[in-house]
């Protein structure tokens, strides 16, 4: 069965180990978030180090989910000191989950406080597309994809909440989708 695969990404307006007020807000929401959505309906799992390296992404051991991979217009640090991004990598059962999960909860109140933290960088912040059951997606896989919907409309390859695609190709608009996707 068909599972949906979400890669989100975002530019901080600080970096990752800034000893700052919305630093620590940001790490304290991200973790609170998380662990609501390890518990939402139609969750699967997300990607996580193998190790836990506060702030280090681009060296990190991923396993599966493969090597770290960012969009060609992050143009910040790349070392546990200069990193300022937030980026997510996860797995879930279907459209719908992985919308209510993202919309409701802890999530939505933190997408109120996103222009805190994060730059308005003009590309998209996050894609979606299916994945076949036992597969696991890559960084490299949801960054292409993600710089594929910045360049071109949603398609089944890439595409939001808002114009989605069933696992077979079709339109497949969600009830309950809002038009900001």
């Amino acid at each position: 069965m068909p599972r949906l695969a979400l890669y989100t990404f975002g530019v901080l307006k600080t970096p990752l180990a800034d000893p700052g007020d919305l630093t620590r807000e940001f790490y304290e929401s991200g973790a609170a978030v998380y662990q609501e959505i390890t518990r939402h309906p139609g969750y699967l799992t997300h990607a996580e180090p193998a190790t836990d390296s506060r702030g280090v992404l681009f060296d990190a051991d991923w396993g599966p989910w493969g090597e770290f991979a960012v969009p060609a217009w992050y143009d910040k640090g790349r070392t546990p000191e200069t990193s300022a991004l937030a980026v997510t990598l996860s797995l879930w059962t279907g459209l719908r989950p992985a919308f209510e999960a993202v919309h409701t909860g802890l999530h939505r109140a933190a997408l109120t406080r996103r222009r805190d933290w994060f730059e308005r960088t003009g590309h998209p912040s996050y894609v979606a597309w299916w994945v076949g059951d036992g597969e696991i997606p890559g960084w490299r896989d949801g960054v292409s994809r993600l710089e594929h919907l910045d360049g071109h409309d949603p398609a089944p390859h890439a595409f939001t909440f808002r114009d989605s695609f069933a696992p077979d190709g079709t339109p497949a608009r969600r009830e309950g989708a809002t038009r900001q996707g």
